[in-house]
């Protein structure tokens, strides 16, 4: 039981899911044979937060304040609700959109494995964060994970900015054409139909003392994620009170919004994701022989980038090995569930999320000519780019890539266009890493962070 609540945990949580790797595909996250990184690039979401406040203002609080006024229901007699007899909210107001103390860990678990992972290359003098406060906290413990004393690496904060055009880690926020409720009304179509048997279930059980309500019932299964980043565990996990069926139902609504919103059911999610993709590419292409060039970049954002970068590399399409681009929404019907679908929020976009980009240099890897090769991880699983497979395992030729990242831009290229930029001065590249008034960041110390 306890393996099946830890499977639940990690897989099907969507976007509050905790860190996990799935290995989806399973190939091996080791280089190559013949392969070693000669640089590497990092995109990744902020760690675990409380809550988000669109969550807990929707679907957790409404649903807590319903259970603080109904104080005259037995739940010890209830089955699979029994626990709320003495469970106590994990969250505040106040705490909504702050780190945990497990996500700072696994920031810092990221940093040390990231060292680990690349001992050839050199620590970075600067990881780029966009400017709230979750986001540079995960920065800053990242950091501390890397180092090995204190003060040697800057941690970069840019600004959120509503008119930052691409320039920025949070462009869909400067996108007009970006509406962060896109994919809600696709959801709750889904939303009713997964919930319909359990709130009859639940209803049954409880006598109907409760009027339980889809939302509510988002709500419970929404706390199965935040509850264990919080406390490491939670009731709400528990198959006793939501089959593995079930779990899949919210997994589904939820992966419904992210097609929506930030995936391929969005016309500007490319759009917004190419500006890193093309920056990124170009620096690791570059030869790195600047005063200010690095041989690992790490940069964090929130959980709308991820994604929308997936979509200008051409990642998780549901219609990639199928169909064509007109398919792209009937892969995800709104009155079932595609089981075989590529596009699964709890594998692109837990918390701490992470997309990498490596250049390798190969030397003797059998079949396969001596050179400069590229490959994409994803939550450490290796992604074969479509049309870009012709180098050691899932890499590429730099030939090869260049040619993809061309084509990826010719695409989705024009930011300020295509967004309907309404505001002077915007841009359609992204420069932070090289743009020299940026700034060098401010220093870390590791007794510093850990004591806010």
């Amino acid at each position: 039981m306890r393996r099946q609540t830890f499977f639940i945990q990690r897989t099907t949580l969507g976007g509050v899911a905790p860190y996990f790797e799935p290995q989806d595909p399973p190939t091996s996250p080791s280089p190559p044979q013949g392969c070693t990184p000669e640089r590497a690039a990092y995109l990744v979401r902020h760690a675990a937060i409380y809550a988000n406040d669109f969550d807990y203002e929707e679907y957790i609080q409404p649903f807590v304040a319903k259970w603080q006024n109904h104080t005259n229901i037995a739940w010890p007699k209830i089955p699979g609700l029994n626990f709320l007899t003495n469970w106590s909210p994990p969250i505040t107001k106040a705490e909504e959109e702050l780190l945990t103390r497990v996500g700072k860990l696994e920031a810092t678990q990221l940093g040390a494995s990231l060292s680990f992972r690349y001992p050839n290359l050199r620590l970075p003098q600067r990881v780029w964060t966009s400017s709230a406060e979750r986001t540079v906290k995960s920065a800053q413990s990242l950091v501390r994970g890397f180092e090995m004393s204190e003060d040697t690496i800057n941690v970069v904060s840019i600004y959120e900015s509503k008119k930052g055009g691409a320039d920025t880690l949070t462009p869909y926020s400067s996108c007009p054409a970006y509406s962060s409720s896109a994919g809600g009304d696709q959801s709750l179509v889904y939303l009713d139909i997964f919930t319909k048997p359990i709130i009859a279930r639940l209803s049954a059980i409880s006598g109907g003392a409760f009027n339980f309500t889809a939302n509510d019932v988002f709500g419970m299964m929404e706390l199965c994620g935040y509850e264990s980043v919080i406390r490491g565990s939670s009731p709400f996990c528990s198959l006793d009170l939501f089959s593995p069926d079930d779990w899949l139902g919210w997994e589904y609504t939820s992966d419904v919004m992210y097609h929506y919103n930030v995936g391929y059911g969005n016309n500007v999610a490319g759009v917004i994701g190419l500006p890193w993709f093309s920056a990124t590419a170009n620096l690791l292409m570059s030869p790195g022989n600047s005063p200010d060039a690095q041989d690992l970049y790490a940069s964090f954002t929130h959980r709308e980038l991820p994604p929308t970068v997936l979509v200008a590399m051409g990642l998780f399409n549901n219609s990639e090995f199928g169909g064509s681009e007109s398919t792209i929404n009937d892969a995800m019907p709104l009155d079932r569930i595609n089981h075989r679908r590529a596009w699964k929020s709890s594998h692109v976009l837990p918390f701490l999320s992470n997309i990498a980009i490596e250049r390798l240099n190969c030397t003797g890897s059998y079949g396969f000519d001596d050179g400069e090769y590229y490959r994409v991880l994803v939550n450490n699983a290796p992604q074969p780019l479509p049309d870009c497979g012709d180098g050691p395992g899932t890499s590429c030729s730099r030939k090869g890539f260049e040619t993809y990242v061309q084509d990826r831009a010719e695409m989705f290229s024009g930011f300020s266009e295509k967004c309907g930029v309404d505001y002077s001065n915007s841009t359609d590249g992204l420069t932070i890493y090289t743009d020299a008034k940026i700034g060098n960041g401010t220093a870390v110390g590791k007794r510093q962070l850990w004591d806010n």
